[in-house]
């Protein structure tokens, strides 16, 4: 195992590392979301924030190609189709945000990851659902891709905004499942060319990237198969409420450091 590792990334990180990519995917499975989420939320309590950012790349690129395509290529044209504003907005502003990643202060970077993770999953968790009328819901769309495209290239994480578009759209739930899962693909795609020339992907953190992705599609699959029989209320109170003292620990060390 020694040729995945990184420098001071010990076994015990890698097998930390794996459990976290497998309960990740089985969260996003379920729910249809929370992968970037946990990962740099758990896996930034311990290593770099960078590194920690490499290491969820393909397991996100992975996992969201099963997503995107779970309901055909029907499904995925018409996310595209739907919410293109959304979509050129947040690949522009990813790809601009990704090359200063690797600028930023680490304790700012900590403070940049833990917040919208935290705030995100307090949302979740006062169940804010907000609404988006029909005249204002291509300003809505910018809005949310420029939010997402700038967390999405600094930290990976760009889910918040869009759950809370789709849900304030009142988008279906297999719907709004797929959608994310195209929105969430396209953007895993650019951030494996954009953190190549950024650095943050490299050869050393490449290997293990890929290696995590093979729990985080075991973690999606299983997900897949009990998403209809979980009591999902409880399911992603637990989870959010794990994320938010994630969070929490993130800008805690930003704080501190």
């Amino acid at each position: 195992m020694q040729f995945l590792l990184s420098e001071g990334v010990t076994v015990p990180i890698v097998l930390y590392a794996v459990f976290i990519a497998a309960f990740a995917g089985f969260v996003k499975g379920s729910v249809g979301f929370g992968l970037p989420s946990i990962m740099v939320a758990s896996l930034g309590a311990f290593l770099d924030p960078l590194l920690a950012l490499a290491l969820l790349i393909v397991p996100t690129f992975a996992t969201n190609i099963l997503q995107a395509f779970r309901d055909g290529i029907t499904g995925a044209y018409s996310a595209l189709s739907k919410h293109w504003q959304l979509l050129a907005v947040f690949f522009a502003v990813l790809l601009f945000s990704a090359q200063i990643a690797t600028s930023i202060p680490k304790n700012v970077f900590f403070i940049i990851l833990g917040t919208p993770v935290t705030g995100f999953a307090l949302l979740q968790l006062i169940k804010w659902r907000p609404r988006v009328r029909p005249e204002i819901r291509g300003a809505c769309e910018v809005a949310a891709g420029a939010v997402a495209g700038f967390f999405g290239g600094l930290a990976g994480v760009w889910g918040p905004p869009v759950v809370i578009l789709l849900s304030a759209l009142e988008t279906p739930k297999r719907e709004q499942v797929t959608t994310q899962g195209v929105i969430y693909l396209i953007g895993s795609i650019l951030l494996i060319p954009a953190h190549i020339g950024s650095g943050v992907l490299d050869r050393d953190t490449l290997p293990l990237s890929m290696t995590l992705a093979i729990p985080a599609l075991a973690g999606l699959i299983a997900g897949f198969m009990v998403q209809d029989k979980l009591d999902q209320e409880k399911f992603r109170k637990i989870t959010f409420i794990a994320v938010t003292l994630a969070g929490f620990n993130l800008m805690l060390r930003g704080i501190l450091s």
